[in-house]
C-alpha cells in the first residue's frame, strides 16, 4: 500500500505538471498528461535514475495501477456515452457515417499495404499475418473518443454541428474498431468469454438489442414517474453500478469494457441537470485521479531508446505517414462528398486523426498479447501523441472553436 501511494503520488504530480504546461502552450491538457508519462518511463526517468525507477515502478507493483487505472477509463467513457446528443446525430448522420466508414477503410488500406515490411522487422515471433494486418489496421484507424471529446469541450465545439458529427464518427469508429479488435484476439487464442467468434458476435447484437432497445427506452421512461428531479447519491451509485456492470458485459463478451461503458452512457436519461451533476462528481476524479495512472502505464511501455538509429526514425515516419493519411485523409474526402465546405472538411480530418487515449489503450491490448514488440510499440505511441498535438495547430489554423462565431450561427441554423 505504501509503494502503491508513493506511486499515485508521482504520477499525478507529474502529469499535473505536464497537462498545465500544456495547457499554457496552447495544446490539450491531455496531451501534457500523455508526455508526463513517457517521462516517467524507462526513456527518461529510467535513464535519468535508473535505480530509483526501478524501485518506485518494478514490473511486479504496477498491477495495482492497471486496476485503477482501467475503472478511470470505464467511467470517462459512461460520461462521454452520456453526453451525445441524439438530435445533433440525426441532423449529422449522413457526413458521419460516409466519413467514419472512409477513415476506417482507408487506415486498413494503408496499413495492409506497410504490414509486410513493419512485421518482417518488428513483430513478435510466431504472430500470423492477418492477425497483425488486424492490429496494425485498428490502430491505424481508431480515433480516440475521450481525447476527442476533451478537444472538442476545451474549444467549445462540443454541440456544434461540427463537434457532434465528429464524436458520432468516432463512435461508430470505436464500435467497429472493438469488433475487429474481438476477431483479432480470437484469431490468436486470446479470448477470456465465449470461445467462438460468431458466438461472440451474437452475445454482442443481443447485448446491443438489449440495451438500445429495452432499458434506453425503459430509463426514459423511468424519469418520467420520478417524483423527485434532484440527482440524490443514492440514484448517482445506481448509475455507476450500471455503468461497471455493463462494461463487465462486453468484457466478458470479449469487445472490451469500454465499450460497455460508452454503451450505458448512450442509455442514460437525457436531463439536462442531471447530466451536468454526473460529470461534476465523476468527472473530476476520473479526470485528476485516474486517468493518468493509465499515461504512466503507457509511458513505462514506451522505449524511445529502441529508436536509436536513422532507420528506426524513417520507419516511424512512414508509420506516421500512413495513418495521417489514410485518417485524416479519409475524413477530409467524406465530408467533402457530403456537401461540406473545405474548411470544416478539413476540422474534421483534423479531429478523427486524433488517437491519443483510446489509441493507446489498443496498443497496450496488442502488447500485452504479443501482436506488437516494443520498438513496433513505441513507434506507434509515437504516432499517437504526434498525430494528437497536431489537432490542435490545425484547428488554431482553420480558426475552428471558441469563439469562432460562424460555428455559433451554424449551429443555430440546425437548430433552426
Amino acid at each position: 500500500m505504501t509503494l502503491l501511494l508513493a506511486q499515485m503520488s508521482v504520477i499525478l504530480a507529474v502529469t499535473l505538471i505536464c497537462g498545465w504546461m500544456a495547457r499554457r502552450l496552447g495544446q490539450a491538457r491531455v496531451i501534457g498528461e500523455m508526455v508526463g508519462g513517457i517521462l516517467l518511463g524507462p526513456s527518461v526517468f529510467g535513464r535519468l535514475a535508473p535505480h530509483t525507477s526501478i524501485l518506485l515502478f518494478s514490473a511486479g507493483s504496477l498491477h495495482p495501477l492497471e486496476i485503477l487505472s482501467t475503472v478511470g477509463l470505464v467511467l470517462y467513457l459512461f460520461l462521454i456515452g452520456m453526453e451525445m446528443d441524439y438530435d445533433q446525430l440525426i441532423c449529422q448522420r449522413r457526413t458521419a457515417v460516409l466519413a467514419s466508414g472512409t477513415s476506417i477503410l482507408i487506415p486498413f488500406i494503408t496499413a495492409a499495404a506497410l504490414a509486410h515490411s513493419l512485421r518482417i522487422r518488428f513483430a513478435p515471433h510466431g504472430i500470423g499475418n492477418l492477425p497483425f494486418v488486424l492490429f496494425l489496421g485498428i490502430a491505424m484507424s481508431i480515433t480516440a473518443f475521450p481525447v476527442l471529446a476533451r478537444i472538442l469541450e476545451e474549444r467549445r465545439l462540443q454541440g456544434t454541428p461540427l463537434g457532434t458529427t465528429a464524436i458520432l464518427c468516432a463512435a461508430v469508429d470505436d464500435v467497429l474498431a472493438w469488433t475487429l479488435l474481438a476477431f483479432a484476439l480470437t484469431l490468436i487464442g486470446a479470448d477470456g468469454g465465449p470461445a467462438s467468434l460468431p458466438l461472440r458476435l451474437a452475445y454482442l447484437a443481443m447485448y446491443l438489442l438489449l440495451m438500445l432497445g429495452m432499458v434506453r427506452p425503459l430509463a426514459a421512461r423511468a424519469v418520467t414517474l420520478r417524483k423527485k428531479p434532484n440527482l440524490s447519491l443514492e440514484l448517482l451509485g445506481i448509475f455507476i453500478i450500471f455503468a461497471l456492470a455493463s462494461a463487465a458485459a462486453t468484457e466478458w463478451i470479449g469487445v472490451h469494457p469500454l465499450f460497455g461503458a460508452f454503451l450505458a452512457g448512450v442509455c442514460f436519461p437525457r436531463i439536462e441537470h442531471w447530466q451536468q451533476a454526473v460529470r461534476a462528481k465523476l468527472d473530476m476524479v476520473t479526470s485528476a485521479l485516474l486517468l493518468p495512472l493509465f499515461f504512466a502505464l503507457t509511458g513505462l511501455r514506451t522505449r524511445l531508446d529502441l529508436l536509436d538509429d536513422a532507420k528506426m526514425w524513417w520507419w516511424t515516419a512512414i508509420v506516421l505517414a500512413g495513418a495521417v493519411f489514410g485518417k485524416m485523409g479519409g475524413g477530409v474526402l467524406a465530408a467533402r462528398w457530403t456537401g461540406q465546405r473545405w474548411r470544416n472538411a478539413f476540422a474534421l480530418g483534423a479531429l478523427m486523426n486524433t488517437r491519443g487515449l483510446v489509441e493507446l489503450v489498443v496498443l497496450n491490448i496488442a502488447y500485452n498479447v504479443g501482436a506488437f514488440s516494443p520498438t513496433l510499440f513505441t513507434m506507434m505511441v509515437v504516432m499517437a501523441l504526434v498525430t494528437t498535438m497536431s489537432t490542435t495547430p490545425i484547428l488554431n489554423l482553420l480558426k475552428v472553436g471558441n469563439d469562432d462565431s460562424s460555428l455559433v450561427r451554424e449551429k443555430a441554423e440546425v437548430s433552426a
